[in-house]
């Protein structure tokens, strides 16, 4: 269980960010010196080179969106004019990819940062530029929304395996589709008949919340409060759900941590822009009361869960089942370590779980459950200052990772083992790094009195 220190201020990490931000233009600025992206998008570490893996392309939207964010830091007008360039030159394929799950990923993190950044003043604003990254937006959002399955709940998102798939990490590709809703956009099918973004994101979120979540209600005998499965499988031909199953991690009835990292961000920043939307557009699709409570469940259980199956320094194992957990003896009772002979760590699900934790924990102290918003926000501080420090932040100049120990698909021995150990570490995601720099741009904005960073700041 994390060891949540209850003293931690944000105050407390200005020299920890100076150093980390310092750290992450080196590595940016690494990468687009010696990286060959002829080779496809760089996914992962080898050996601290970037490099790619042939899967979905789903990583590249992180590699501009990093640039975008160091330049909301520092103002380095290079990183900038390269991010705006390469986002122009390489990521239309990403708007229109109907065959990915991943929206919000890679287009969020640059036509929406880029948009941001224009309505907040940092960078000139420009009609037509404006203009430009509201239709991606759009379409992205749009295209994201078909792929979908109906089932006799509603229906959801489905993941590249096929219509019977709902992935736990798609609930924060739901951002394409809130944004092209709050951008106006008119989602249209056969006979133009228009399609509602809006209520097919709700659906997604309370299919996520209801299938990919579990609470202790006894659904099978491994149903525990928070538990997340990696994948939901359903019948296509008559709408049910069938059972639990999982791609990245080790089993369906275990919990993979990176996929309840991506649940605990989903549902705290969706929490935080139902927040602001009007009742009575949420009306017929069920209430705001309703889907702030289903939310709210879900942040809270994913979150519990990741609190309590998370060693005490808050960094987790790559799964929270893993068959080997046990040979590494009281492991919930002492700091994670990536050095360990059985079971490697996940870095970056401590990224994405640590911003979803302080988002929850600001969340519910503005909405008056003051002592519990403390915990969770209490618990997000811990786990980001393990991050900021050794043996996770990458200090090796030649390397061009930024968070070390990330895993990417343990299952399928994708990642890279160093010689002499039984398991990787000591490597980089690409969207480990860029989630490391999200926290770190959320938490440096608050210190800086900043206005409040979300994924919505991109509509005025």
């Amino acid at each position: 269980m994390i060891k949540i220190d209850k003293q931690l201020k944000p105050s407390d990490f200005s020299a920890k960010l100076k150093q980390f931000w310092e750290l992450s233009d080196q590595k940016i600025y690494l990468i687009e010196k010696h990286y060959d992206e002829s080779h496809g998008s760089p996914v992962f570490t080898v050996d601290g080179k970037y490099s790619t893996r042939g899967w979905t392309e789903w990583t590249q939207g992180f590699q501009y969106g990093s640039a975008i964010l160091q330049f909301d830091i520092s103002g380095d007008k290079k990183l900038l004019e390269t991010a705006r360039d390469k986002t122009l030159t390489k990521m239309a394929p990403h708007i229109s990819h109907i065959g990915v799950h991943d929206h919000g990923f890679n287009n969020v993190s640059t036509y929406g940062n880029l948009l941001r950044l224009m309505l907040e003043g940092k960078i000139p604003f420009n009609e037509w530029e404006k203009n430009f990254y509201e239709l991606a937006l759009k379409i992205s959002g749009a295209v994201q929304a078909s792929r979908w399955t109906p089932i006799k709940t509603g229906g959801f998102i489905h993941s590249f395996n096929g219509a019977h798939s709902l992935f736990v990490d798609t609930i924060r590709s739901c951002r394409s589709l809130t944004i092209s809703h709050m951008l106006g956009h008119v989602f249209q099918s056969e006979e133009d008949l228009k399609i509602s973004l809006l209520e097919r994101a709700l659906q997604h979120i309370e299919a996520t919340a209801t299938y990919s979540v579990f609470y202790g209600e006894g659904r099978d005998i491994y149903d525990e409060w928070g538990r997340t499965a990696h994948e939901s499988i359903f019948n296509v031909n008559d709408g049910n759900f069938r059972c639990p199953n999982s791609q990245q991690g080790y089993s369906g009835f275990t919990t993979w941590t990176r996929g309840l990292a991506w649940a605990m961000c989903g549902f705290a920043e969706q929490l935080e822009w139902l927040k602001g939307t009007d009742e009575v557009e949420l009306q017929p699709f069920g209430g705001k009361e309703f889907h702030s409570a289903l939310m709210l469940k879900a942040a809270k259980a994913t979150c519990d869960f990741y609190i309590a199956n998370t060693p005490i320094d808050g960094i987790p194992y790559w799964d929270a089942g893993a068959p080997n957990l046990y040979k590494l003896d009281d492991y919930l009772g002492k700091p994670a370590n990536p050095f360990n002979g059985f079971e490697p760590v996940d870095s970056s699900a401590a990224a994405i779980g640590a911003q979803g934790l302080l988002r929850l924990g600001k969340y519910l102290n503005e909405t008056g459950e003051s002592e519990a918003g403390y915990h969770y926000w209490q618990a997000g501080l811990t786990v980001l200052k393990t991050l900021l420090d050794v043996p996770y932040l990458s200090t090796d100049e030649n390397h061009q990772g930024l968070l070390l120990h990330s895993i990417y698909h343990h299952p399928n021995g994708w990642d890279y083992i160093p010689n002499g150990s039984k398991i990787p570490h000591g490597e980089s995601s690409m969207w480990g790094d860029y989630h490391i720099r999200e926290v770190c741009l959320y938490l440096q904005r608050i210190i800086n009195n900043e206005n409040y960073y979300t994924f919505f700041n991109c509509v005025k």
